[in-house]
C-alpha cells in the first residue's frame, strides 16, 4: 500500500480542536474528519509546464523548457474541470470531499506546502485529499467554522512529491 492510500490519523491538538464551541458542528459533521478522496492521477506534461511558466512569469530555463515545473504548478493541475452550471455562485466547483456545512460564505484561511522533490516533465502524479480537521471559533461577528484539507501528491511509484495543507473559514 502506498503512503497516499494509508489512512491519516489526527494529531492530539487536532482532536482537541475538533469540537463545537457554539453548537453549529454536529457529531455527524465532525465524523467526516478523516474522509479521503479517491486518488486522482494527472501527468505533468512538458507543454503544461511551459504554459504555466510563461503565464506566471517564471524565467528559469528549466521551467521555460518544460523540464521542471515551477512552484505552485500543481495547484491547477488537480482542479476539477466542470461545466459552468456545476459551479457555485462564486465560481468554485463543488468539492465532493466536504460535507454540507451550516455556514456557507467561504474565505481563504491559509496554505502551507512542503516540497520533497521537484515535479519533472512527464511525471505521473497521484493526489489524494483528506479532510483532517473541522472546528469552530467565535468571532466578533459571530461563529466561524474552520476546516483543513491535506493533499498528498506522489509519483505513480509512491515517491512523495509534496504535501499541501489548506485551511478555509466559513461565516
Amino acid at each position: 500500500m502506498s503512503t497516499a492510500q494509508q489512512q491519516l490519523t489526527l494529531s492530539e491538538p487536532d482532536r482537541k480542536n475538533a469540537v463545537s464551541t457554539d453548537g453549529l458542528l454536529s457529531g455527524d459533521l465532525l465524523a467526516c474528519i478523516g474522509r479521503t478522496s479517491a486518488p486522482r492521477t494527472e501527468i505533468a506534461s512538458r507543454r503544461e509546464i511551459r504554459k504555466y511558466s510563461i503565464a506566471t512569469g517564471w524565467k528559469k530555463k528549466e521551467y521555460l523548457d518544460g523540464d521542471e515545473a515551477p512552484p505552485l504548478f500543481h495547484l491547477a493541475l488537480f482542479w476539477d474541470m466542470v461545466e459552468l452550471d456545476k459551479l457555485t455562485p462564486d465560481g468554485v466547483s463543488i468539492d465532493e470531499l466536504l460535507p454540507k456545512f451550516p455556514l456557507e460564505k467561504a474565505m481563504a484561511g491559509g496554505l502551507s506546502i512542503d516540497y520533497f522533490r521537484p515535479i519533472m516533465a512527464e511525471d505521473v502524479l497521484v493526489a489524494t485529499r483528506t479532510l483532517t480537521n473541522i472546528y469552530e471559533k467565535s468571532g466578533s461577528q459571530g461563529p466561524i467554522i474552520f476546516y483543513e484539507v491535506l493533499m498528498r501528491v506522489e509519483t505513480a511509484a509512491g515517491e512523495l512529491v509534496l504535501t499541501e495543507k489548506t485551511t478555509r473559514l466559513l461565516r
